[in-house]
């Protein structure tokens, strides 16, 4: 029997589930051992989980787990214990050279368990089969508008996607905004907030920035990028972009926040932003330009997004042993052995 344990999220800003109590309940249906940790911060309440038929732990109380459970989460784990027994499944963000990789892998292998990176849960085709691009699109492009047009307040606090929308329809500065990656999840979800806000957003995706118009670029007020990558590929937007004269650009928001890896195709920003502080100054003067690049967006509609992400997850849940999670398997074993050789 296939046995899940639904961990706590330990960063303070993750209200998400990766699983939403109604899909509990059919994974329970389904014969499935399911165990879900108790967690202040969850959006979604401890008692709806156990009325859908599943065990409830204390918080944290993964690391004593059988080790046949695997351990279903979202974001990053703690730094204890040292090494990892199970199969975990979360956004692992460790198999492109990202800034802490190396230590989690290590923590992986010295264990014996395994991530399963939700990054890599792909079809045949390489499309990822649940994700949280529509909504991380979506709040990214909210953000960016209400910065430009000098309604950000922070620090963030999670909000529903009705109330978003009517900071976003209040009237303000007519605003151009540019959304690259306009076809993908992220890149729907960014030309809907902006549609909200009154503006017509100019959708670039691959014939574009294939052959990439820098000054139609910086002569927008407002970037939007939603695109990731694993493969080298030229920036789209460099420290002579925003120094150059006649730039209209002054907000970037970064909804992919792959900054600290070799991919990066916004090189003019190497850190996340925060809750606290979102945006985050790269160009002062009389033409300033901020970018905001926080890397869990979707949180900041907790209810809405874990609905959406839930229902895609539910379904490949039902079988550990089927094609995707054999792909994510491999990847993980081609980057520790990577991560072993270097």
């Amino acid at each position: 029997m296939t046995r899940l344990w639904i961990r706590g999220e330990a960063r303070a800003t993750e209200r998400r589930a990766p699983v939403v109590p109604e899909d509990v309940h059919v994974l329970v249906e389904a014969g499935i051992d399911v165990t879900v940790e108790a967690s202040a911060q969850r959006a979604f309440p401890v008692e709806d989980y156990r009325a859908a038929g599943c065990d409830v732990a204390p918080e944290g109380s993964w690391v004593d787990a059988p080790s046949d459970v695997v351990v279903v989460g979202l974001k990053e784990l703690p730094d204890h214990p040292g090494e990892l027994r199970h199969r975990h499944v979360f956004f692992g963000h460790a198999f492109k050279g990202q800034a802490g990789a190396r230590d989690l892998l290590d923590r992986f292998h010295s264990g014996g368990g395994t991530l399963l990176d939700l990054e890599y849960l792909t079809d045949d085709a390489g499309r990822r089969l649940a994700a949280f691009g529509y909504w991380a699109g979506y709040v990214g492009a909210a953000l960016a508008v209400l910065h430009a047009r000098g309604r950000l307040s922070a620090p963030l606090l999670p909000t529903t996607r009705a109330d978003l929308d009517a900071a976003l329809r209040v009237p303000g500065d007519p605003l151009r905004g540019l959304v690259i990656g306009a076809l993908g999840r992220s890149g729907r979800g960014a030309r809907d907030a902006l549609v909200v806000a009154g503006l017509v957003p100019t959708e670039w995706d691959l014939p574009e920035t294939a052959n990439l118009d820098r000054a139609a670029l910086i002569g927008h007020d407002v970037l939007v990028n939603t695109v990731l990558t694993t493969r080298p590929s030229p920036p789209f937007l460099t420290d002579a972009d925003l120094d150059a004269p006649g730039r209209s650009l002054r907000v970037v928001s970064d909804v992919t926040c792959d900054v600290t890896s070799r991919h990066n195709v916004l090189p003019v920003n190497d850190r996340v932003t925060s809750w606290d502080e979102p945006a985050r100054r790269l160009r002062d003067g009389e033409r300033p330009v901020d970018v905001i690049a926080i890397d869990n967006l979707p949180s900041l509609l907790p209810v809405e997004a874990s609905a959406a992400f839930s229902a895609e997850l539910t379904p490949q849940l039902l079988d550990l042993d089927a094609a995707p999670w054999r792909r994510a398997v491999k990847h993980f074993h081609d980057a520790v052995k990577e991560n072993v050789d270097a």
